[in-house]
């Protein structure tokens, strides 16, 4: 029989009896044979994640476009040409290119280095194949990619599932499923015939997962990985048709502006409303007063340019492309998307997941404790010996996590040989009876054998003697240690006679509960420190986590984070948008947290002013990267969260994490520096070039030498990309909010606009009538570029960088070049001597001025 379903759902598939299953997806027990696996291979092709494709870097170079700034100085390029001012026309195209240019290929660069970061959820499955219908099925390693549905898969210790398996059968399965849902505890996985009538044990948690068929026993995910124990599956669905596919095709796009577009673009929108208006109020004014026409068409665009910060895409890319290339090189930090880099810098609260990221991912002893409460070390032993003897007799694939740490613990505080005992049978755990129980020889008692019984608490007191009081003490006690963030196994013994009989679970009763065992997650080695150092550099952490409220607060106190009142994610259904900001302003932990309600406090808090990042790898953490400014994850995160998120850390750990902060940090200071002084000096040229053309007869600049002007100190702005921010830049996030900063910029304009108009005054006075027009241009000239080297000196924020230099160059440019050959070719000619004193002047009473003013409140500070 030839299998041609619809593309079904695993779920869809998975609601059937095992036989029935099988016959759906025509296959057996056995698996499929070679040639029909190879003919579904080929009709619905491999078993991978849809790919992503890496943009060309011609693609890139067009996208760099779509910047609002190199689009107007492109349309301002258009006009220059049609009016036949071809020197302006290409002095703006060359700016429009090179601009472009090193944007694409920095951006280019890192998504390189993302794209090296993809790998297959698995690299081989063991599957069954028959070489024809009578051949005896033979176990076979596949590649993962050449599972198909319909092939009986192998699960052991330590397996990724390749798929969507439904199970056939399993010994002692549990599954990590934390990728899916973020719960750190393995969870148990068995057949069932029914599905729709089974209910899994612990379906009744309070948690509230967006899709409850996680829970389901007989389904293994793609995504997941085995814990302990084995099974065999049949593949339901593969490829694009798996959950693990299906959860990175949101609905909608959930990333909103990020902390980049509302600061440096939102700048940059004002600045173009000025830039668009700028070339029609010059004409007019000029027409009005002056009588002059479309002739001051040249200069009217020259002014418009002269606004434009036009090296801002260039100082952007090449100050954040420099930032990923050192995270890159020195701490294997990968950004993704060059933007992220300095939304980190401004990044002031940072939400993550607790499992594997201030947890280990492994439990460990916490406390070993007999009825009465007091420490005892001899239920560690018996814990021990179930967990030893269990594994040996019982022949399990591997030791699970609860049982490796208790073996763990018991070795490093028990005599070597306190699990050496005879050892006569086992009955292994099943999730039915929840517990497990050893069989060994009691020591010094000839003829009698000892049941150690270890499990879930309220299955091992249900087979213990004890009076209703006592087992409801134990039970309460059990439970103050589960809201303390402990999982709690009690430990129980019973004595029998030896008996040639085999023992059953009817043996397990009448037992005398010997204590309880409290194990809690391991905490990472470095996440205290890190934690810690995100605090001093005021970025606030928020748990969002889908584990226990209890085992979440006690790792957070563990690691010296304050939990406080822990808040259930199920209560923040009933609360408004406004309700819940309130809430996770000032809550730490949020637990049970499903996908959903995950991004929803991410987007509460972006509401509330906060720039935030969201640190996750797996599936259920999908909506709450793209609900973040930044999206950040660790390398070992499922593939489609590592597609989504903006920046890969070398390890999922919060000290790599504070690095890139710090690397965001000092990128947002070099740019936020280097658009206060240069709009500073922009503003204050504009306005003295709109009020001297508006006084003098002739225009008080050519346009050729606006440009020149305008490309000596562009030229020079490029050393604020190499430049390294002080240490008081990085010590709290680093918000460039538009309006502050354009009231910075306004109060500098203005001393700048005034020194330019003293300077008018001043040639006036200097230059005589038989000079006329050339000796101004120069004199205006010489005293912008020697102003902006002022500016560049005075204002700067950073160390090192050659600023001074290059602002040593500029002045000299400044000075020199009216004077060289290439002054009359541009229309400037020599100046009188009596001119400079003057200026210098000007010069020192403009330096003390902006010495003043940066002493003035922060707003106006650069």
């Amino acid at each position: 029989m030839t299998w041609a379903p619809e593309r079904n759902s695993s779920l869809q598939l998975s609601r059937s009896t095992p036989l029935q299953l099988l016959r759906s997806l025509g296959s057996g027990p056995r698996g499929l044979v070679e040639s029909e696996a190879e003919a579904r291979l080929v009709r619905y092709g491999e078993n991978v994640l849809p790919a992503r494709r890496v943009p060309s870097l011609p693609i890139i170079f067009l996208r760099s476009l779509r910047d609002p700034f190199t689009a107007v100085l492109a349309c301002l390029a258009l006009v220059s040409a049609l009016v036949a001012a071809w020197a302006t026309a290409s002095v703006i195209a060359v700016l429009v290119v090179v601009s472009c240019a090193l944007r694409a290929a920095g951006e280019h660069r890192a998504d390189r280095s993302a794209a090296g970061l993809r790998e297959l959820v698995a690299s081989t499955a063991t599957v069954l194949r028959r070489t024809d219908n009578d051949a005896a099925p033979v176990p076979r390693e596949v590649p993962v990619d050449q599972v198909v549905p319909g092939d009986v898969v192998r699960l052991a210790p330590g397996d990724l599932v390749p798929a969507d398996l439904r199970l056939l059968r399993a010994t002692g399965l549990t599954m990590h499923q934390a990728a899916l849902t973020g719960e750190s505890a393995p969870v148990l996985k068995y057949p069932v015939d029914e599905p729709a009538a089974q209910a899994p044990p612990g379906a009744g948690r309070a948690h509230a997962l967006a899709d409850q068929d996680f829970d389901r026993p007989e389904v293994c995910f793609q995504g997941s990985s085995v814990a302990s124990g084995s099974g065999t599956g049949v593949v339901v669905a593969a490829g694009a048709d798996t959950r693990f596919a299906r959860a990175d095709k949101p609905h909608h796009d959930d990333r909103r502006t990020t902390a980049f577009d509302r600061s440096v673009y939102g700048i940059s929108w004002i600045l173009i409303r000025f830039m668009l208006l700028t070339p029609p109020l010059v004409l007019m004014a000029n027409a009005a007063l002056r009588g002059r026409g479309l002739e001051t068409l040249p200069f009217a665009v020259a002014v418009a340019v002269g606004l434009t910060p036009e090296m801002l895409p260039v100082i952007v890319t090449t100050t954040l492309a420099r930032g990923a290339s050192a995270l890159a090189r020195t701490h294997q930090v990968i950004v993704k998307r060059l933007p992220a880099l300095h939304d980190l810098g401004a990044v002031d609260v940072v939400c993550l997941d607790k499992t594997g990221t201030l947890t280990q991912d492994r439990p460990v002893l916490d406390c070993a404790l007999d009825p009465a409460g007091r420490p005892d070390d001899s239920v560690l032993h018996w814990a021990a010996v179930n967990s030893l003897w269990t594994l040996q007799l019982a022949e399990l694939p591997g030791a699970d996590a609860l049982d490796e740490a208790l073996l763990d613990a018991a070795e490093e505080r028990l005599p070597e040989d306190a699990l050496e005992y005879d050892a006569v049978a086992a009955l292994p755990f099943d999730p039915v009876r929840r517990l497990s129980t050893a069989v060994v020889a009691t020591p010094r008692r000839l003829g009698h054998h000892t049941l150690v019984v270890k499990g879930a608490v309220e299955d091992v007191l249900e087979r213990c003697r004890l009076s209703d009081e006592e087992r409801h003490r134990a039970v309460a006690f059990a439970g103050r240690l589960a809201a303390d963030g402990l999982r709690v196994l009690a430990v129980a013994l019973a004595e029998r006679p030896a008996s040639g009989r085999p023992y059953t679970t009817a043996d397990e009763r009448g037992l005398t509960l010997k204590g309880l065992v409290g194990l809690r997650d391991a905490t990472a080695e470095s996440a205290a420190d890190a934690l810690a150092a995100l605090g001093h550099r005021g970025v606030a952490v928020k748990v969002l986590t889908g584990d226990h409220p209890g085992t979440a607060a006690r790792a957070c106190r563990e690691l010296g984070l304050d939990p406080g009142e822990v808040v259930t994610a199920a209560s923040l259904d009933a609360l408004s948008d406004a309700e819940v900001g309130e809430l996770a302003d000032r809550s730490t932990v949020f637990a049970r947290c499903s996908p959903e309600q995950k991004a929803r406090i991410v987007r509460a808090l972006r509401e509330r002013g906060h720039v935030t990042g969201f640190l996750g790898d797996g599936v259920n953490d999908l909506p709450a990267l793209r609900a973040s400014d930044v999206g950040i994850c660790p390398p070992e995160a499922v593939d489609v969260a590592r597609e989504t998120a903006d920046v890969v850390l070398a390890a999922k750990d919060l000290t790599s994490l504070d690095h890139a902060i710090v690397a965001g940090r000092g990128g947002g200071a070099t740019i936020a520096g280097y658009l206060r002084i240069t709009l500073s000096s922009n503003l204050g040229n504009v306005i003295a070039m709109l009020t001297a053309g508006l006084l003098l007869p002739f225009l008080p600049m050519l346009p050729a030498q606006v440009l020149v002007q305008n490309l000596c100190f562009d030229a020079a702005q490029l050393a604020f990309a190499y430049d390294r921010p002080r240490a008081a830049m990085l010590r709290r996030p680093l918000k460039l909010q538009p309006r502050e900063v354009l009231a910075s910029v306004t109060g500098f304009g203005v001393i700048n606009a005034a020194a330019d108009l003293a300077t008018f005054a001043v040639l006036v006075w200097a230059i005589s009538d038989t000079r006329g027009e050339t000796a101004f241009h120069a004199g205006w000239f010489t005293e912008n570029l020697l102003t902006q080297a002022l500016v560049m000196v005075l204002l700067r924020t950073g160390r090192g960088g050659g600023i001074p230099t290059t602002a040593g160059v500029l002045a000299l440019t400044g000075l020199l070049l009216p004077l060289s050959p290439l002054g009359p070719l541009i229309g400037m000619a020599a100046l009188p001597l009596a001119y400079y004193p003057l200026l210098a002047l000007v010069l020192t009473l403009y330096a003390a001025a902006l010495y003043w003013l940066t002493r003035r409140p922060r707003a106006l500070r650069p």
